[in-house]
């Protein structure tokens, strides 16, 4: 969509479960806002913090408003108080209202209906395969999700999914308002040619198979999968290490968990720059994530050149193609995935620099990602 006068949106977006230490949810905040201002569109993002606060960024301009802690999420904030969000709506007079949060933020769906404004909900996960995640039997995941699902797409003019794994959910339940977006990766910022000898060498020598994991460390991650992965590995005699780049209310658990195992916890990497270095120096990245609709991380590193082996219960095997391998969640699957990688004429350590960017992630630019959830639609 052009940015003409005539066609220029005032597109605010909200999303809560953003933190300073989020990845692939903020990375897709930023990238889709900077895709709006390009076009034209005035974008504005809405998210918690922990005090009202407002500033003009690339992305377009950022208002935070207070909200409290979420216990037992590393750092997670909610907007809980509707009256406060309703009205700084009502005084933005957005043209399209864009929300990427299925859960406490879906009565802002009745709002935008009231004040005819066309709003949009943004599908950053599959509902089943969250509460699958958390404990919930399939059955009452597919229950309570889809019910969860014919309410919000009955509240939104359109539901948009980055996948068609993503999609299915909704489909199931006969939605007609759901359009397919995938999101895109940095291909400047995420190349090969960032691959550090010196950084390999501080986390592994010369013969180590250097794995990375990129993730938060939350249970619906499912990250001990990675651990597990690695001690089978090094049981089977394969000289290999794991850097893990992320934080989450799981990393003590896990430490305590890696105790003897080659692992190097880093914490949140807020440098995005040292991140792609960190994955374009590895030779496998891992995606255990069984919930995950897109993968941002495995996307970022299949355009360095790393293979990815990503479980074969998400979305990721629609995403990464012949650049990677895909395993069932166990520590012993996800082993068995990264030999056959390694096995491949240019899967021995060391050899990162002889590989090219994945086709799949040179097809996926977020210049191709905002422009389609703008898109005129029939409906309301």
């Amino acid at each position: 969509m052009s940015g003409t006068a005539a066609q220029r949106l005032r597109i605010v977006r909200l999303a809560n479960f953003v933190a300073p230490s989020s990845g692939g949810l903020r990375t897709a905040l930023r990238e889709l806002g900077k895709g709006f201002e390009a076009a034209g569109h005035e974008a504005v993002l809405v998210v918690p913090g922990e005090r009202r606060t407002e500033r003009d960024t690339e992305q377009g301009r950022v208002i935070t408003l207070p909200g409290p802690l979420l216990p037992g999420t590393g750092g997670y904030r909610v907007l809980t108080d509707k009256r406060r969000v309703a009205a700084l709506l009502e005084s933005l007079e957005p043209d399209r209202l864009e929300v990427s949060d299925r859960t406490t933020l879906r009565w802002t769906g009745a709002w935008a209906r009231r004040a005819r404004v066309r709003a949009v909900m943004v599908s950053h996960e599959t509902a089943d395969g969250v509460l699958r995640t958390w404990g919930l039997s399939e059955r009452m995941a597919r229950r309570t999700s889809d019910a969860l699902n014919v309410r919000t797409a009955h509240t939104y003019s359109r539901v948009v999914c980055t996948t068609e794994f993503a999609e299915r959910e909704f489909v199931r339940i006969g939605a007609r308002n759901v359009v397919r977006a995938p999101l895109g990766v940095d291909l400047v910022g995420r190349h090969p040619a960032l691959r550090d000898p010196g950084l390999r060498e501080r986390h592994a020598r010369v013969d180590d198979v250097l794995l990375v994991m990129c993730s938060r460390l939350s249970v619906e991650k499912r990250p001990g999968t990675a651990l597990d992965a690695l001690e089978a590995l090094v049981r089977r005699g394969r000289r290999a290490v794991l850097v893990v780049a992320g934080d989450g209310p799981l990393r003590g658990r896990l430490e305590q968990r890696a105790k003897g195992l080659p692992v190097t916890f880093l914490g949140h990497v807020g440098d995005r720059d040292a991140l792609g270095a960190l994955q374009a120096s590895a030779d496998v990245a891992l995606a255990p994530g069984p919930a995950e609709t897109f993968g941002l991380a495995a996307l970022e590193a299949m355009a360095c050149g790393t293979p990815v082996v990503a479980s074969s219960s998400s979305a990721l095997p629609e995403v990464i193609g012949s650049a990677g391998a895909t395993a069932a969640d166990n520590g012993e699957s996800f082993a068995d995935a990264v030999e056959h990688l390694l096995a491949a004429p240019s899967g021995s350590a060391g050899t990162r620099h002889a590989r090219v960017p994945s086709a799949s992630a040179g097809r996926r630019r977020w210049t191709r990602s905002s422009p389609r959830t703008t898109r005129p639609s029939g409906a309301r």
